[in-house]
């Protein structure tokens, strides 16, 4: 156990170090904290987003982060004005309208354009960590041989928006975890070393928080998975948007998307993305032979479970 530790601790030391980035996204989450912690001794900047409308778990662990390894902490304040209008250019660059995808990614779209304004080019994330390490909660329960079965189904569809959303603002986005010899040897390690308990509840990343319990904050450590929207505090866009559309106006705008593009519109969240969606791209039913989502008739990946255009899950 003692050198599987040592080797899972040597591997992401070196893939940390060999990147360049002038500033980290520091969520406070256990991904970016191990991150911080390999940079500590580089001061590196950190940017931190979160909502002034919305509770935001991650305010107070960004803030243990930094001040553990004296790292200069940015912190943007966003109200609802400059959420909207990032949603808007998070859509226009990722040219979908999946609700949940955009509600998480217009974090990174706020992080990555504070970064600019900041003066930095180069932001590292802590991508790929969930996806190689089984991160995501609804891994915790499987078999051993679904969940190694789930991660091999993962690591052949898993994107990162984050690199196209950087490219569009002109900020390079490092990813240490999706190096290749990270995830090759991820590859390597038991799954039960991956999901595993710990004082009586099950943990995902288990090994990452074994491996580092001791070197970063321990209430980071064992932080159950949060994902972007629920710790900058997007998650609010499904009730705020719940709120202040009709009942009405959603089945009549609703039944015209249906009728005119083909389109089923499930929420009030998702109507309000695709009015942006269809104002900025074309509507279009695809040509490739394959499955098609039954809501937009977007092709479907191999593999996935999922439409990455509307987000419709479980398809």
């Amino acid at each position: 156990m003692e050198s599987i530790f040592s080797q899972t601790y040597q591997v992401i030391e070196k893939a940390v170090l060999g990147c360049d980035a002038d500033c980290l996204s520091l969520s406070g989450g256990l991904d970016s904290t191990i991150l911080a912690y390999f940079l500590k001794d580089k001061k590196i900047n950190t940017v931190s987003i979160i909502s002034k409308d919305f509770i935001a778990n991650d305010l107070t662990y960004c803030q243990l982060a930094a001040n553990r390894f004296d790292l200069p902490l940015n912190i943007k304040f966003c109200e609802m004005g400059e959420i909207y209008s990032g949603i808007e250019e998070t859509i226009k660059i990722l040219k979908n309208f999946n609700d949940i995808e955009i509600r998480n990614n217009v974090v990174m779209y706020l992080a990555l354009s504070a970064a600019k304004d900041l003066g930095f080019s180069k932001m590292m994330t802590g991508d790929g960590a969930d996806e190689i390490f089984a991160g995501y909660n609804f891994l915790l329960n499987k078999s051993a041989e679904d969940l190694e079965s789930d991660l091999k189904r993962i690591s052949r569809i898993m994107h990162f928006p984050s690199q196209k959303i950087g490219k569009s603002l002109g900020v390079s986005v490092e990813s240490p975890f999706c190096s290749s010899e990270v995830q090759e040897f991820a590859k390597t390690i038991p799954v039960d070393l991956k999901v595993r308990e710990e004082g009586g509840r099950k943990f995902g990343k288990w090994i990452l928080r074994k491996v580092f319990e001791d070197k970063i904050p321990k209430s980071i450590a064992w932080r159950q998975k949060s994902p972007m929207q629920d710790g900058a505090g997007t998650q609010g866009l499904t009730e705020f948007f719940d709120g202040t559309i009709p009942d009405a106006v959603f089945t009549d705008k609703a039944k015209k998307i249906k009728e005119r593009d083909g389109v089923t519109i499930r929420t009030k969240e998702s109507l309000q993305y695709y009015e942006i969606y269809h104002k900025h791209h074309a509507v279009q039913e695809t040509d490739e032979s394959g499955a098609k989502c039954p809501d937009c008739r977007h092709i479907i990946e191999e593999d996935s479970k999922f439409c990455r255009m509307c987000g419709r899950f479980p398809l």
